[in-house]
C-alpha cells in the first residue's frame, strides 16, 4: 500500500500523553496508517464529555514518538479530539482509537470514562472510533493482550466496512493473552457505585471530601460486559451517543396523548374529525 494511501489514525486518551498505555497502544497499531497523536498533557479521568470554555487551550508539539506527529493539549479529552480535526489534521481522520485506560470502562463507567467520551466526540464527528481499557489501575501493568486485541478489532474496522458512527467500548482483563478466551461482543451491564464521601478536615479546619464506593452488579445476563470479564473474556460493547429510550418513548406516546386545547377551542382531535365530516 502506497503511504499516501494510508488512513489517517487519530490516538487520545484520558491518562495523559506520559501515560504507558497510550505508548502501549501506538505501539500495537502504528503499522495500520499514518498515526497522529494528540492527547491530554495531564491525567483527566472521570471528565466525561467535558469541554473546555471558560479559559483558552494550549496545544504543544512534542517528541514523546519518535518520529509521530504528537502534541499535548491543555484541555479535556473532547477538547483533543475536536482540536485534532480542526487545527492539527484539518480533516477527519479515518479512525480514533482512545486509550489504553488505565483501568476498567466497563457498564456505567463509561457515562464518566474521558477515554470513552473522546471515542464518543469523534464517533459525534461521523468517525468510527473504539475506546480500549485494560482492567489494572498499575502504572506498570503489563500491556500486551491489551495490544493483541487492540491490534485485531483496528484491523477489522480498517478492513470492513463500518458505519460512519460506529462506537465501541473494549475492556480487556487483566491476564496473560494465554488465558484470555477471547471476545464477545456485550451488552452494558446494568451496575453502578454504591457512593459515599469520607469527610476529612484540612489544616485550617475546613471540611473537604473524598469520594468512595462500592461497585455492585445487578446484572445476571451472561451477555453483559462484566460477565464477559469475569469470566476472561474481552468484553465489546457497541455504543451510541442517541440516548433516547425508544421503548419508552412508544407507551408514552400512547399513554400521554396530548389532550390539550388550541386558543380555549375543541381539542385538535375533534376539530379534525369534525372537518372530515364537512368534506364527506
Amino acid at each position: 500500500m502506497a503511504k499516501k494511501n494510508k488512513p489517517v489514525i487519530l490516538i487520545t486518551n484520558d491518562d495523559g500523553i506520559s501515560a504507558p498505555g497510550i505508548r502501549a497502544l501506538y505501539e500495537a497499531v502504528k503499522e495500520f496508517g499514518k498515526i497522529v497523536i494528540v492527547a491530554p498533557d495531564k491525567p483527566q479521568s472521570g471528565m466525561g464529555h467535558a469541554i473546555t470554555i471558560g479559559h483558552p487551550i494550549r496545544l504543544d508539539k512534542v517528541d514523546t514518538f519518535e518520529g509521530v506527529e504528537a502534541y499535548a493539549c491543555s484541555g479535556t479529552p473532547v477538547d483533543c479530539v475536536k482540536l485534532a480535526v480542526d487545527k492539527v489534521l484539518h480533516r477527519k481522520p479515518d479512525l480514533c482509537l482512545s486509550g489504553i485506560n488505565h483501568g476498567p470502562n466497563h457498564s456505567i463507567n463509561v457515562i464518566y470514562s474521558g477515554t470513552m467520551s473522546a471515542a464518543m466526540e469523534a464517533a459525534i464527528e461521523s468517525i468510527p472510533a473504539v475506546g480500549f481499557s485494560l482492567m489494572s489501575y498499575d502504572h506498570h501493568a503489563d500491556f500486551s493482550a491489551a495490544q493483541h486485541y487492540a491490534r485485531l478489532i483496528t484491523e477489522k474496522m480498517l478492513k470492513e466496512r463500518t458505519t460512519k458512527h460506529m462506537l465501541l467500548n473494549v475492556n480487556i482483563p487483566d491476564l496473560p493473552l494465554s488465558d484470555i478466551k477471547g471476545y464477545k461482543i456485550c451488552k452494558q451491564a446494568y451496575a453502578k457505585y454504591q457512593e459515599k464521601f469520607i469527610e476529612r478536615k484540612d489544616p485550617g479546619g475546613r471540611k473537604y471530601y473524598w469520594l468512595t464506593g462500592e461497585f455492585l452488579n445487578f446484572d445476571n445476563a451472561r451477555d453483559s460486559d462484566v460477565w464477559a470479564l469475569a469470566n476472561n473474556y474481552v468484553s465489546i460493547v457497541p455504543v451510541q451517543f442517541d440516548l433516547t429510550n425508544y421503548t419508552l418513548k412508544k407507551r408514552l406516546e400512547k399513554q400521554w396523548k396530548d389532550t390539550t386545547t388550541r386558543k380555549g377551542k375543541e381539542p385538535v382531535k375533534k376539530i379534525v374529525k369534525r372537518s372530515m365530516r364537512k368534506s364527506e
